[in-house]
């Protein structure tokens, strides 16, 4: 018997086609800038990744027209878009809101691989040392984004917010016991 799959929104194809012409190297630059911050107010995940804290992870939203290549190297961590996957150690592909609702706790990593709404490749060890650091670390990237805007912080909470409610993409760690 073949595992459902769980009901995760993928992105309209309007949209993504939308984000193509998205500059790829200011994306990048963007997510650097994020990735360093995180890696500033969660040492920890860094740390925890042991000896796969050199490993290249490759995000694959299979919805969006863009890979995302992730170096977390704990003294200079950085993050590269590109138009298709690059090589790396891992590679985790799946719709975006899989993605980040397993970034935010609202989805369960091994029901997202096991219903086949994720596919991994490459190395697993590093992938399940990457989750685990990510889940001990409880990240809310839309919280690592407001304490990136100083001033703009309140502004971009409820854009969040709103951007969160029209899309239904997990973008922020749910609270307690509110799930997706």
């Amino acid at each position: 018997m073949q595992p459902r799959p769980l009901a995760i929104e993928t992105m309209p194809p309007i949209l993504a086609f939308a984000l193509r012409p998205l500059p790829v190297p200011l994306l990048s630059l963007a997510l650097s800038a994020l990735t360093r911050s995180v890696a500033k107010r969660h040492p920890s995940l860094f740390r925890r990744l042991g000896p796969y804290a050199d490993a290249r992870f490759v995000l694959d939203p299979t919805d969006l027209p863009f890979v995302i290549c992730l170096c977390p190297n704990a003294n200079r961590p950085h993050v590269t878009m590109h138009r298709s996957a690059p090589q790396g150690d891992a590679r985790i592909a799946g719709p975006l809101a899989a993605l980040l609702g397993m970034v935010h706790g609202a989805f369960d990593g091994d029901a997202l691989f096991f219903s086949r709404d994720l596919v991994i490749e490459g190395n697993t060890e590093a992938v399940l040392a990457l989750r685990n650091a990510i889940d001990d670390a409880e990240l809310d990237i839309g919280a690592e984004l407001q304490a990136l805007s100083g001033p703009f912080a309140g502004l971009l909470g409820r854009a969040i917010s709103l951007a969160q409610a029209r899309t239904g993409l997990c973008l922020t760690r749910p609270e307690y016991g509110e799930f997706y």
